[in-house]
């Protein structure tokens, strides 16, 4: 039975891979941190099922622990720190995980268990200040924010790692993918709870920032299945995943509310403080090569991943 080692397991990604990997029979050990009040609703369903083992993108030592004790077969460093607003008020912290953390996964992975294969989470944020469109494994990185930035470090370290050392790594550059499972903080989420609250008379409004903003939208569950494929070929290699359709931000709101029967435009409201710093106008993804050499598919719709988050808020909120 292969062995499967997630950082950031409880989060979105982490959670849906996890959920794949042991339905496929493979053992599964996922990394968290010590905190004061554990955050684990997103796995709380595989807890009988999955390992957890604490250590700390921050410290090496705990990680070599882990993956000499653990023996991975296969590495997801999905954990960092991704939410873009906070990378603009955290720099130094956002740098800290996302782009040092993930060198430090590299080199414990380089030390304990070279062997192994090894996935690191890229983003469709590095692209930014887009000089290609769509986006390919090819198109030139232009960040626009601490965190695309520290993503676009860890993206090239990861290549480093692959090339000087001869290691099976590889990078998935996933573009934006969505959920039940997203957190509140993210628009999506916050535009899916938000109509939830309106249909249910427990809000009348919507307060909303940018709304033009052109993002390419997928399901998470879709995606982390292209992770676990990018490990099961024969040579390493990039990949985007993306839909391949953009819609803005106002689409996503419009779509929503249309589907609880609601007219978006009698309850959102724009609030101007909400507008991000040095905002990527649009991304839009070209995944010809997943779909060619991992024969990769999304089985979710845009239509259909708005109706799944709107229905699972509603029924959280009732």
């Amino acid at each position: 039975m292969p062995t499967a080692l997630i950082s950031g397991v409880t989060g979105q990604d982490g959670s849906f891979l996890a959920e794949q990997l042991l339905q496929q029979g493979v053992r599964v050990v996922g990394l968290h941190r010590r905190l004061s009040a554990k955050n684990h609703w997103r796995i709380a369903h595989l807890q009988d099922s999955l390992e957890l083992r604490c250590a700390d993108l921050l410290d090496l030592v705990s990680l070599m622990d882990v993956m000499d004790d653990v023996q991975p077969d296969l590495i997801f460093n999905l954990a960092a720190q991704s939410f873009v607003p906070t990378s603009w008020d955290q720099p130094l912290l956002t740098g800290e995980v996302t782009a040092l953390g993930a060198a430090r996964m590299l080199e414990a992975f380089r030390r304990c268990v070279p062997q192994a294969r090894f996935y690191q989470a890229s983003s469709s944020e590095m692209f930014g200040g887009v000089r290609q469109s769509p986006q390919t494994e090819n198109t030139p990185f232009a960040p626009l924010s601490p965190y695309a930035v520290s993503k676009v470090f860890a993206h090239q370290l990861a290549c480093n790692y692959r090339t000087a050392h001869g290691l099976y790594v590889v990078c998935g550059i996933l573009f934006n993918h969505e959920s039940e499972r997203r957190g509140l903080e993210f628009v999506t989420r916050k535009i899916s709870d938000g109509v939830a609250r309106v249909k249910l008379g427990l809000a009348s409004e919507l307060v909303l920032g940018d709304l033009s903003p052109r993002r390419d939208w997928g399901f998470a569950g879709d995606y982390t299945r292209a992770m676990a494929a990018m490990l099961q070929q024969d040579t390493p290699r990039d990949y985007v995943v993306a839909s391949g359709q953009d819609r803005s931000v106002e689409d996503f709101v419009s779509a929503s509310f249309a589907a609880a029967d609601l007219d978006w435009r009698a309850h959102v409201r724009i609030d101007p403080s909400l507008f991000r710093k040095n905002e990527v106008p649009c991304l839009q993804g070209d995944a010809s090569t997943a779909r060619k050499f991992l024969g990769w598919a999304p089985e979710v719709d845009f239509d259909g991943l708005v109706r799944r988050m709107l229905a699972a808020d509603l029924e959280r909120l009732t």
